[in-house]
């Protein structure tokens, strides 16, 4: 066993289309995700006596809605578990930045407790449960690089290119509802094949959106895309562009204006909570 942090990576998605809406209000979606090396860090230490406590570096986020807490106590009833754990969240990631933060969060929670406690959950039990705390939670217990549709828990592996990425936050949050919920969103966007995302033929259906409810988005995806094709990540509201090689980030990173967040971080593939579930089982 190791003491050390189990990660819960930020995503982007590289496209965002909006192909329909349910019956029951959720959206239909085609995206693509892929991980970022840029994580949260959760220390979970198992204990005997039922009780989940969490401690947490932000306060955005009332206890009772946060998804580390809800996922815990959701595998303790799925699996019958009698297990408590003490929890101490490190959050690295910018709430309400599009970047699947509170969703990583969860899948962290349910992959190492059901490793921790012994629940024997399979990975296919964990993303249907996973799915009932969000429609982003199955991507991070998957752990792999995918083509989403569905509400985005249909998932299919792909392969994108491993880029540097220049992320842009511009301290500003914008919550997926305030995007779903907005009459000016773009509901029937035709279908697209990987083909089509391949050939650059894809785009984000909820920018126009954001910039119209957010200008402070608009402003950084207008700065970003003045030097490199700027994109917007989910609903918002961090913005990004990729390049080849880590330096040209970071140059472009020093001349960030000094009232936003900026990272320079890897896409990946393969989820860093993948290789930490390994160490565990050694």
């Amino acid at each position: 066993m190791t003491s050390s942090p189990w990660p819960a990576p930020a995503k982007i998605n590289h496209f965002l289309h909006v192909t329909g809406r349910r019956e029951d209000g959720y959206h239909l979606l085609q995206t693509v995700f892929q991980f970022l090396d840029l994580v949260d860090e959760l220390r979970i230490t198992a204990s005997a006596d039922g009780r989940i406590r969490c401690r947490r570096n932000y306060q955005q986020v009332e206890e009772q809605d946060d998804l580390v807490i809800r996922a815990a106590k959701l595998l303790q009833e799925l699996g019958g578990s009698t297990c408590g754990a003490d929890i101490r969240v490190d959050k690295k990631i910018p709430i309400g930045g599009g970047l699947g933060g509170g969703s990583s969060n969860a899948a962290t929670t349910l992959v190492a407790l059901n490793c921790l406690w012994d629940t024997g959950l399979t990975t296919d039990q964990l993303t249907e449960a996973g799915l009932t705390l969000g429609a982003d939670v199955p991507v991070f217990i998957r752990g792999f690089a995918a083509w989403g549709e569905g509400v985005g828990e249909q998932l299919e592996p792909v392969e994108v290119p491993e880029d540097w990425y220049l992320l842009v936050y511009p301290n500003v949050p914008v919550t997926t509802a305030q995007v779903f919920n907005a009459p000016a969103l773009e509901r029937a966007t035709p279908r697209v094949t990987l083909d089509d995302f391949r050939q650059g033929k894809c785009r984000n259906d909820c920018e126009p959106v954001v910039r119209q409810i957010c200008p402070e988005v608009a402003a950084a995806l207008d700065w970003l895309d003045a030097r490199a094709k700027a994109r917007l990540s989910g609903t918002g509201a961090s913005v990004f562009a990729a390049f080849p090689e880590r330096e040209q980030a970071a140059r472009l990173l020093r001349e960030l204006p000094a009232k936003w967040q900026g990272f320079v971080t890897r896409g990946c593939n393969r989820s860093p909570l993948m290789e930490r579930l390994a160490l565990e089982k050694g």
